[in-house]
């Protein structure tokens, strides 16, 4: 196992600390004109081209009538799992929900000295589309984070599309379907299904937002309906950042890249010391941990790719490095955490202490585990119910509040040369 070792004492440490935060989530412009040619003939051809596709990709022999999963079906899924899987999806949910209660935005008013009302309108969307991933892995834990937040904003109907390969329905996550509380469920998939949610077809009805995370193809289909329709995010390689100094066993360092690598090849996993010991340490724990993993070819790819062992000065340039790095996972793997999250100011999500595993966050903690990757932690947030509202600006004039808005709005017309705007505000001014 040969992982990286940088030290930011060496010469060609700003290179090299270059090259991990290189990795680019921009589509392949081969895929790009594919997924293209996917979108517009689904918007031709709406149910024919969708069928067609489906069969295709997932190896299926459907009917238009087969693609929509019955309610019937999402309850069976959830008598049948194990009670004790069927009580972890519950709970997670309970917990995912009440976090995420206390993201809703309330609606305001106020009046101002003139005695004109303003303020703030907030409504859910009518309707949001959900994608969960069905090929190489089903994630049940998908379809609770960015279902939840958009029960919790009072979305009137939410619309899940999963693949199906073979017409093989998971049962877990039919099961967190149910669970969640989803409307309609589709099993399609790509960037077919994309573009079924983004535009309609006589099958599958049109939302207003699409969220939850998918292969190349997927996203790339997210980045092209932009602006026929809402998306979450563009969603990278997973990855996670570690700052340790040194107080926490070194196997439970290894456990948690093994975690973030064993995703896929790409992703990203990456320990900040400046325990140079501790770090020898942790590599002696990867070396000897991998070859009990069951994703080991997985894991060892994405560590000797992506993964690095950074040797610092001292905790201060480990958080310097970390806010260029802007992680979506972020632990502090420190004896005490609270004194460095005041100068953390890019993470998609932050786990405080040895014991606060990032595997938390993923299904039970209650934050949302959709999270911006990419270094878009610069200015992005995790999905939350935020995701699933909107704001609308309320003003409200009187014939006497008006009147000094009249004069400001008309004296700022005409210096823009509008002369229309103006005298639409003077014809509010008392005669």
């Amino acid at each position: 196992m040969n992982i990286r070792r940088f030290d930011t004492n060496d010469a060609g440490f700003a290179d090299q600390f270059r090259s991990l935060l290189a990795q680019t989530n921009e589509p392949d412009p081969q895929i790009i004109a594919t997924v293209q040619n996917i979108i517009n003939d689904i918007r031709q051809r709406g149910d024919v081209a969708l069928l067609e596709y489906t069969n295709r990709f997932d190896k299926r022999n459907a009917a238009l009538v087969d693609l929509e999963i019955s309610p019937t079906m999402l309850q069976q899924a959830v008598r049948n799992i194990p009670g004790q899987m069927k009580q972890a999806l519950e709970t997670s949910a309970d917990r995912i929900r009440n976090y995420h209660e206390k993201q809703k935005q309330e609606s305001w008013l106020y009046k101002d000295k003139q005695g004109n009302t303003l303020g703030q309108q907030v409504t859910p969307l009518d309707r949001a589309g959900v994608y969960v991933p069905g090929g190489k892995a089903a994630y049940p834990s998908s379809v609770l984070m960015n279902v939840i937040p958009a029960k919790v904003a009072g979305v009137k109907e939410i619309i899940m599309v999963v693949p199906c390969p073979q017409g093989e329905h998971n049962p877990l996550v039919l099961a967190a379907a149910a669970i969640a509380g989803v409307d309609r469920v589709f099993s399609i998939g790509g960037a077919q299904a994309v573009a079924a949610l983004a535009y309609g077809t006589d099958t599958v009805p049109k939302v207003d937002k699409i969220v939850g995370p998918g292969n190349n193809y997927v996203a790339t289909a997210k980045r092209l309906v932009f602006g026929a329709v809402g998306i979450d995010m563009i969603a990278g390689p997973s990855e996670i950042l570690i700052i340790s100094d040194g107080t926490v066993d070194p196997d439970w360092i290894a456990m948690d890249m093994f975690a973030q690598s064993e995703h896929d090849e790409e992703a990203s996993s990456i320990l900040i010391s400046s325990d140079a010991g501790f770090l020898d340490a942790v590599a002696a724990s990867i070396s000897r941990l991998l070859p009990t993993m069951e994703r080991l070819e997985i894991i060892k790819t994405a560590l000797e790719n992506n993964g690095a062992l950074i040797h610092c000065k001292d905790i201060i340039e480990a958080v310097s490095l970390t806010n260029q790095f802007a992680p979506e996972h972020l632990e502090l793997a420190v004896s005490e955490p609270e004194k460095l999250l005041p100068q953390i100011r890019h993470a998609g999500a932050i786990f405080m202490g040895s014991y606060t595993a990032e595997v938390f966050g993923d299904y039970c903690a209650g934050p949302n585990h959709v999270l911006p990757t990419s270094r878009t932690a610069r200015f992005s947030s995790p999905l939350g119910v935020y995701d699933f509202q909107k704001r609308s600006s309320v003003i409200m004039c009187t014939g006497d509040s008006v009147q000094e808005l009249a004069i400001m709005a008309s004296a700022l017309a005409y210096g823009e040369g509008l002369t229309a705007h103006a005298r639409s505000a003077e014809y509010r001014l008392k005669k």
